[in-house]
């Protein structure tokens, strides 16, 4: 083989190598608003939520799953599960000033927010398949006060969540 072909093949190896990381990033590019920060604190290695403590704002956590059947419930969720061995959690999520938050995951959940004792309307949603580390972005209106994050329809063991107003997650 002559150099000049040795170097064609390795050209067109490299290039054919990476495409499918071009492709994740394009994805990571491709939600509805930038999950630019969202990505660093999943890539970041987040610590694990231990249990009953409440979500931090502004950054990401770890949080285990357990089976839906075993999950109190603090409202049944909207969406029922695909199939009956789903994973599920009810997150406390404390006070938070009015705004719009958005609840970003890495793995595929619905996203059920409980205030005041009922389920509020979700105000914006963009969700991707093709971004390592990153599946979907929720908005909410939350008023002030606590309120619970409920998820549900998992079928994973662990996934990373945060929770951080529009205002400094980007818009």
């Amino acid at each position: 083989m002559t150099a000049r072909c040795a170097l064609g093949v390795a050209l067109a190896v490299s290039i054919l190598a990476a495409a499918p990381a071009a492709r994740a990033e394009d994805g990571c590019r491709s939600f509805a608003w930038s999950l630019g920060r969202e990505k660093a604190w999943f890539a970041a290695g987040p610590a694990t939520l231990g249990a009953g403590a409440p979500l931090p704002l502004g950054t990401a956590v770890e949080v285990a799953l357990g089976p839906a059947a075993a999950v109190t419930w603090t409202s049944p969720p909207e969406r029922a599960p695909k199939t009956p061995d789903t994973r599920g959690a009810v997150l406390p999520l404390a006070a938070v000033p009015t705004g719009v938050y958005q609840i970003t995951l890495s793995a595929e959940a619905w996203i059920d927010v409980v205030q005041d004792g009922a389920r509020l309307p979700s105000a914006g949603f963009s969700g991707r398949t093709d971004c390592p580390g990153l599946r979907k972005s929720v908005r909410f209106r939350l008023g002030s006060g606590p309120a619970v994050v409920q998820l549900s329809g998992a079928t994973v063991d662990r996934l990373a969540i945060a929770v951080a107003p529009v205002e400094e997650a980007g818009r």
